[in-house]
């Protein structure tokens, strides 16, 4: 379950200090973009999310070179941070979050098993990567993964 506190002291401080924020989603398939906007007034700090699900997308819609994919895999922090380099141009916005990763239950192997998710944040021009496990079903990883991300861009900001 996503602490709606969080994503409410997010929007407060985006919308105080005239910030705005766009994402790129794969496991989550939007699901960040849906919290950061579940609030009235989010068209105040949110821009665009893109649902890169398939690596044809993370390619066409956020620039991620196809020699990154193929050698370090779409679930990487070498994709990761590309997709969130990806994010910041093309859109207008101050911070960005990139999210890709295996939800499950299949996917997974011994080197990236289910629950690993990449994240890239990108916050007054500093990007930085990191990767997390979660344990779960499917769902809780995803809620998770948003969970995650915002108590992230808390810290950052």
């Amino acid at each position: 379950m996503i602490n709606t506190n969080n994503v409410k002291a997010l929007a407060d401080f985006l919308t105080r200090h005239n910030l705005t924020i766009s994402v790129a989603e794969s496991c989550t398939g939007g699901s960040l973009a849906s919290a950061l906007t579940s609030l009235s007034g989010a068209s105040l700090y949110f821009d665009r999310g893109f649902v890169a699900y398939s690596d044809k997308a993370k390619l066409d819609l956020l620039s991620v070179n196809k020699d990154t994919i193929t050698k370090y895999g779409a679930v990487s922090e070498e994709v990761v941070l590309e997709m969130v380099k990806g994010v910041i141009k093309n859109s207008s916005s101050d911070f960005g979050v990139a999210i890709t990763g295996i939800a499950g239950p299949s996917g997974g192997t011994t080197v990236k098993p289910v629950g690993m998710v990449c994240f890239g944040f990108s916050t007054y021009g500093n990007v930085l990567t990191s990767t997390h496990l979660f344990k779960g079903d499917r769902l809780s990883i995803v809620s998770q993964s948003v969970e995650y991300s915002i108590e992230q861009l808390l810290k950052q900001s």
